[in-house]
C-alpha cells in the first residue's frame, strides 16, 4: 500500500528545475534603477536646498516640512516621467526610492538649517 502511494506522489510532482538567467534582463533593469536613485538623489538635494531657503526667508519649520514633502511626491511622478520604463519597477523599488528622497532631504535640511544658525 505504501509503494502505490509512494509512485503517487513521485509522479504527481515534477522534479524542481530552475528557470533560465536572463543577463540581458538582470543588467537592463540594474542600469534603470540606478539612473531612477540618481535622479531620487537629486530630487532629494532640490527639496532640502529649497527647505533651507524657506527657513533662511524666516518662515517657520511648519512651512518648511509640507513644501519638502510635496516635492518628494512630485519627485515620484518627475521619476515616472523622466524614465518611460519605470513601469518594470517593483513595489519593493518603488518603496527604496521614496525612501531614498525623504531621508535624503531630511539630512542635508538639517545639515543645511544648522549650517545657517551657526551650529
Amino acid at each position: 500500500m505504501a509503494k502505490k502511494a509512494r509512485k503517487k506522489l513521485e509522479e504527481a510532482e515534477p522534479p524542481f528545475e530552475f528557470p533560465e538567467f536572463d543577463e540581458g534582463a538582470f543588467i537592463w533593469k540594474e542600469l534603470e534603477l540606478d539612473s531612477a536613485t540618481g535622479l531620487a538623489g537629486i530630487f532629494a538635494i532640490a527639496a532640502g536646498i529649497v527647505s533651507a531657503g524657506i527657513k533662511l526667508a524666516g518662515l517657520p519649520w511648519y512651512a518648511q516640512f509640507p513644501v519638502g514633502l510635496v516635492i518628494i511626491i512630485l519627485g515620484v511622478f518627475g521619476i515616472q516621467w523622466l524614465r518611460p520604463a519605470s513601469h518594470a519597477y517593483t513595489k519593493g523599488d518603488w518603496a527604496s526610492l521614496i525612501f531614498l528622497e525623504f531621508f535624503g532631504w531630511l539630512a542635508l535640511w538639517f545639515v543645511l538649517v544648522n549650517l545657517l544658525n551657526g551650529a
